[in-house]
């Protein structure tokens, strides 16, 4: 069989395609090699072997490196110096037992004495409760990290308090509406209040709160803990809350901000409008009383509730329904305590030394123990 015969010289033709075809990979691959070329050699090339260029980081491995998530939190607290530590720590601690034993008192006498188990006594018990859980959310680990030298918090343990955190706040910023609410009835509306203030009512009025709280403190945590957190990892608090997180964040966080503010004016403004459109109710049925003793007794009854939502509003608002660029995290600091801590520690004192029903209950109860006795 023959083989194919191949021209030995080439043509004409073949000359001129083989030249076009050379011009155009000098065209193609002369500005890639000059580009390549003007990237500065690292200070392996001098030294390293030719065989083995050194390598720069791309654009994607520094993207990959810089976005990688932070597996714990550093929380920093209140000072460095260890006798102030020592000193806040003795402090906070006598203040959390105090909370604690006065609280859990309110609690008990309302389950003890029957004269107590009206809706005010019951919706005071479930705040005491929510004041020894929301105190409980931050104290323990505070004083933990003043003693400790390592002061750190997973990130899983950092999103499990802030919601806990958030669901005990919230919930408290409904209590005191429906706390409102009943004063109200009683007093605007004294002859239907058994009818209007039933306990299946006070049931479904305080399941309402929680199931409010919950989906609050969901939307919360959720939008905050999905951002990119990727260093540093120093939260300048003492505790993980929402708008210290926040300045953590790699990444954009005015939708946050935006987000904040609409919960915050649901969630606090809201019910503080509620509060005060109570109390101007309450004031105008107040002063139509002709008698000066009923009016006093009317006032003393909810001096002790005005004065517990002024103190945990006030700061709260300040907290959640301001600017991003305003965050200050020593004043930060200092407003968390005093709706966290200080409200919780004084809401017994306020409805123990202002209300002659619980001392009376008190009194009662260290009766019948000392005729047990």
């Amino acid at each position: 069989m023959p083989y194919p015969s191949f021209p030995l010289r080439p043509t004409p033709q073949g000359l001129m395609k083989s030249v076009r075809v050379c011009a155009k990979r000098y065209v193609c691959v002369t500005p890639l090699l000059s580009a390549l070329s003007s990237f500065p050699q690292g200070p392996n090339t001098e030294q390293g072997s030719p065989c083995l260029p050194n390598r720069q980081p791309t654009m994607q491995s520094l993207g990959k490196e810089n976005h990688s998530s932070v597996s714990e939190f550093l929380l920093l607290g209140f000072s460095s110096d260890s006798q102030v530590r020592l000193a806040l720590f003795s402090f906070f601690l006598l203040l959390y037992l105090i909370t604690l034993l006065g609280n859990g008192l309110i609690v008990t006498l309302i389950y003890l004495d029957s004269h107590l188990h009206t809706p005010m006594y019951f919706f005071l018990s479930v705040l005491s409760l929510v004041d020894v859980s929301y105190v409980t959310t931050t104290m323990p680990q505070m004083l933990v990290n003043m003693v400790c030298p390592k002061n750190t918090i997973s990130w899983g343990a950092c999103a499990a308090q802030m919601f806990i955190f958030l669901v005990l706040g919230i919930a408290e910023c409904v209590l005191y509406a429906i706390m409102a609410y009943d004063r109200y009835v009683a007093i605007c509306f004294p002859l239907h209040y058994p009818l209007l203030m039933s306990r299946p009512i006070c049931i479904k009025m305080v399941t309402g709160c929680w199931c409010i709280s919950v989906a609050g403190a969901l939307i919360y945590t959720v939008f905050t803990m999905q951002l990119p957190y990727c260093g540093p990892n120093k939260i300048n608090h003492f505790f993980c809350e929402v708008p210290a997180v926040l300045k953590l964040a790699c990444a954009d966080t005015s939708f946050n901000d935006h987000l904040d503010f609409i919960l915050g004016f649901i969630l606090l403004l809201v019910p503080f409008s509620l509060i005060l459109a109570s109390y101007v109710r309450i004031f105008a049925s107040i002063l139509r009383i002709h008698s000066t003793q009923g009016r006093l007794k009317s006032f003393s009854t909810c001096a002790s509730h005005i004065t517990v939502v002024i103190m945990f509003y006030g700061p709260c608002m300040i907290m959640y329904m301001r600017p991003g660029s305003w965050y200050d995290p020593e004043r930060d600091k200092k407003l968390a305590l005093f709706y966290n801590v200080v409200s919780a520690f004084l809401n017994p004192v306020i409805y123990s030394l202002r209300n002659k029903d619980v001392k009376r209950a008190f009194l009662n109860v260290l009766g019948h123990r000392r005729t047990a006795q």
